[in-house]
């Protein structure tokens, strides 16, 4: 098989050294694993994040080509096996892989205007890839969560945000509650949604800087998360169902936000 130009050669096929599945959260030297086209290519386009490798297959080559993508670092020609053996059985690779340097956190304190989402441990890494992917397409300012009890930025949660995880920044907070006092000071208006609040938030003055708190699924916002909120609100469902996917919420939250903030 002859190698396809690029700005240098793709290496040939090699399975590289086997990384672990899942990075663990504190271990600074280790990169992130991004893995599908939506996701890997916006990351190849954000001059924020550095690739340390970049793995695709033939196919993955040659599209990347027809589409005028020049990855500043060469990709390594691997086949689809070799990327399957890196993943989880059902992950949509599409015959990308990279590796990367987490993006920066910002502090808390550098968030000043807009609507921002705060997430009280929700874990679900495709519930949060959901929530990034919607918070992107209403231009969230950014996403405040725990550095505890919430899930790395990489894998299937990158996957699921589908390219959102390189336009939306993540703030990391040590204390909840710390950060959204935090927040306070700065002006914005908290919002916790509760399924069970008597309000609903269609129809309290939602004015910007705006953080609209959600809470895990099942769990909903803990105690002191919601005492710290300025006001508690719910989403104002007509069906016999009065309660949503968190990711789902999110969306319909942003949407009434967005409007009441325009």
């Amino acid at each position: 098989m002859r190698e396809r130009q690029w700005q240098s050669k793709p290496r040939r096929y090699s399975r590289g050294p086997q990384a672990p599945r899942e990075r663990r959260r504190g271990e600074p030297g280790d990169p992130v694993v991004l893995y599908g086209w939506h996701t890997v290519t916006a990351a190849l386009a954000n001059p924020a994040r550095h690739i340390r490798r970049l793995l695709a297959t033939e196919n993955a080559i040659r599209r990347l080509g027809e589409e005028g993508i020049t990855p500043a670092v060469a990709p390594e020609l691997v086949r689809p096996d070799a990327l399957v053996a890196r993943l989880t059985p059902d992950a949509v690779h599409q015959g990308l892989l990279a590796e990367a340097d987490p993006l920066p956190s910002p502090d808390i304190e550098d968030l000043e205007a807009g609507i921002v989402l705060v997430l009280d441990q929700i874990t679900d890494p495709h519930n949060v890839g959901a929530i990034l992917r919607t918070a992107a397409a209403f231009a969230v300012a950014a996403i405040v969560t725990t550095a505890r009890h919430s899930p790395e930025a990489t894998g299937v949660l990158a996957k699921s945000a589908s390219g959102a995880l390189e336009l939306v920044p993540i703030v990391i907070v040590q204390n909840l509650a710390r950060g959204l006092a935090a927040l306070k000071e700065r002006g914005f208006l908290l919002v916790g949604l509760d399924s069970s609040a008597p309000d609903d938030l269609a129809a309290i003055d939602l004015q910007a800087p705006l953080a609209l708190v959600l809470g895990a699924e099942g769990k909903g916002l803990r105690q002191l998360t919601g005492a710290t909120c300025d006001r508690l609100a719910r989403l104002n469902l007509p069906g016999a169902i009065k309660s949503l996917n968190v990711s789902n919420a999110a969306a319909l939250a942003l949407y009434i936000a967005a409007r009441a903030t325009a």
